[in-house]
């Protein structure tokens, strides 16, 4: 039985295509594998936290050390955590907001990249000093783009600062089984619905 967990980034809801496609993703895997259980964690209109001084000196502290305040103010990553670690798939749905990703999914990213929960760090060898914690695990990136243009070759792929974003991102936390697919063009006043499920059908089935 696989666990789910389904991201949603976007401030967008009735309107939202990212959350259309995690919705289609969620269907069609469903059908595929009607035992698996489907969790979800709302980033785009959801609260999360920045990080803040508190929340810093309570990450670097051995758990023992750390003090009330210290627990408070990781609450919220600590939550964040127990769903990546728990989750064997995780299924996240993100627009490109100014040729990034959305600020609270980057919130998110900070809450989850986490010193001995998500990642370790070993300071004497600085060229390759991350190793990742969340093993056996698969993600799936499902992005959209107002405008075209931004796969390889294409005229604005130097200003896709999304994909290899969110790519590197998981596979410094250690998960290696990263498919992605990218709906490009939703601004320019075509209706995308049909073709958004259909790249999402096309990467369940790769």
């Amino acid at each position: 039985m696989n666990k789910l967990l389904v991201i949603n980034a976007s401030a967008r809801k009735e309107r939202s295509l990212s959350r259309y496609m995690t919705n289609v993703f969620v269907e069609t895997w469903k059908e595929k594998h009607p035992d698996s259980k489907i969790f979800y964690r709302e980033v785009g209109k959801g609260n999360i936290p920045h990080v803040t001084e508190e929340w810093i000196a309570g990450a670097f502290k051995p758990a023992e050390l750390r003090t009330t305040e210290d627990i408070e103010a990781l609450k919220v990553s600590n939550e964040l955590v127990a769903e990546l670690k728990d989750a064997d798939i995780i299924v996240l749905g993100t627009p490109m907001y100014n040729w990034s990703v959305p600020s609270v999914l980057k919130a998110y990213i900070d809450q989850v990249l986490r010193v001995n929960e998500t990642i370790l760090i070993t300071k004497d060898n600085p060229e390759n000093p991350y190793t990742g914690l969340l093993k056996n695990k698969q993600v799936y990136l499902l992005m959209v783009r107002g405008n075209k243009g931004y796969a390889p070759g294409e005229f604005y792929e130097h200003m896709d600062f999304q994909t290899n974003y969110l790519k590197t991102v998981f596979r410094i936390m250690g998960i290696e089984d990263i498919k992605y697919t990218a709906l490009n063009g939703v601004g320019l006043g075509q209706d995308p619905s049909e073709t958004a499920a259909e790249k999402v059908r096309q990467l369940i089935n790769k």
